[in-house]
């Protein structure tokens, strides 16, 4: 989530995902290197392609972020994660992206639908996982690049490119407190992507927007991971945890419930979400899948769930770190009819999985013992 803050999400994939420097010949049909292009025709360009969201800043050092991240990282926030801050010698200098760089276009693309609440058996992913948003949005700028014309690279969920530091440089959106970017009439439910271009391109002003005096997503998350305003840390976050490459600490696993990958907590309680929830409230889920078969995560094989679920980020692409979540979401959404499988893997040779299973066993038995 946050880039400064050390939001987990933002390690979904580590590799730069970007494309490689492109030549595009622009809407005139020649090449346009240094040309002009202003903010509305922009603007008109990206609705046409399907983008919710445009604005473009000059391709300048993000100084500022760059101290940011030396900073966090100073004080552990970030804990295991690389990602965007692991080399900010580059993804805090988008002029260093592509020669001659000179405009660094942010865009954004809404995700936000309405979705059931998960039964028994079933774990919830994060809303931006309920189809690969990324791959569309990297798409549409690749599209984006050829109509603007001239040399270009875009970047998406890359580890190259700060994404929220030139959303809000350029008017995109601002930084909320829970260091999430909120953009106008869309929210903080956006995936966030970046075209770096060698076209001068007219650039938007800085919102100067701030949360005021709410801090409903301070005081809503669960592990009191928001430590300051706008500041993250990834040590509490329950979405980093989800994703980690180690055993979950049993203080996290108590406040997963349902969720298998991700956390939108903070989001759901922010005021500035409430107009785009009312005008997508009526959305069909399409291909998006808000909650999935705890069962199947824990019975179906590893080629299997790699192929249905490669937009997730999970260590090494190796599924048991998936199996691992499902089985602490068994212990809270879990039914009896789920015992004999989580006795399977308690007796399993995987001391990971064995150890989350025999876990879950014992709560799912206490709940069962209270009723």
């Amino acid at each position: 989530m946050a880039e400064l803050g050390g939001m987990a999400a933002e390690a979904r994939i580590r590799g730069g995902r970007d494309t490689p420097a492109c030549l595009a010949p622009g809407e005139s049909g020649r090449a346009r290197h240094n040309a002009v292009m202003n903010a509305v025709r922009l603007e008109e360009i990206a609705l046409e392609l399907g983008l919710d969201a445009v604005a473009a800043a000059p391709a300048e050092p993000y100084e500022s972020a760059e101290r940011t991240i030396a900073e966090r990282r100073a004080e552990g926030l970030f804990a295991d994660m690389s990602f965007t801050v692991a080399r900010p010698e580059i993804s805090c200098h988008p002029e260093r992206l592509l020669e001659g760089a000179r405009s660094v276009v942010s865009a954004a693309l809404s995700y936000y639908l309405p979705g059931p609440e998960p039964s028994a058996g079933e774990g919830r992913l994060a809303r931006h996982a309920w189809r690969d948003y990324y791959a569309e949005l990297r798409l549409k700028l690749a599209a984006l690049g050829e109509r603007i014309g001239g040399a270009y690279r875009v970047f998406v969920d890359s580890s190259e490119h700060v994404d929220r530091e030139a959303a809000v440089r350029s008017g995109a959106g601002f930084f909320g407190k829970n260091g999430l970017v909120i953009a106008p009439r869309l929210g903080s439910w956006i995936v966030l992507g970046t075209l770096v271009s060698d076209v001068v391109i007219e650039p938007g002003e800085p919102l100067g927007r701030n949360c005021g005096s709410c801090r409903l997503c301070i005081e809503a998350c669960p592990t009191a991971a928001l430590v300051r305003e706008g500041v993250l840390d990834a040590r509490l976050c329950l979405s980093y945890w989800t994703q980690a490459r180690t055993a979950l600490p049993e203080p996290m696993r108590e406040r997963m419930g349902a969720s298998v990958y991700g956390c939108d907590i903070c989001q759901q309680v922010c005021p500035w979400n409430r107009g785009v929830e009312k005008r997508r409230a009526k959305l069909g889920l399409d291909a998006a899948e808000p909650l999935v078969s705890l069962e199947d995560w824990l019975s179906a094989d590893d080629r299997d769930l790699l192929a249905r679920y490669g937009r997730l980020y999970f260590p090494r692409r190796d599924p048991r770190f998936l199996r691992r979540n499902a089985l602490v979401a068994l212990a809270g959404s879990g039914a009896a009819q789920h015992e004999p499988l989580l006795r399977r893997y308690a007796e399993g040779g995987d001391e990971l999985l064995a150890e989350h299973a025999r876990w879950a066993l014992s709560r799912l038995q206490k709940r069962f013992d209270g009723r």
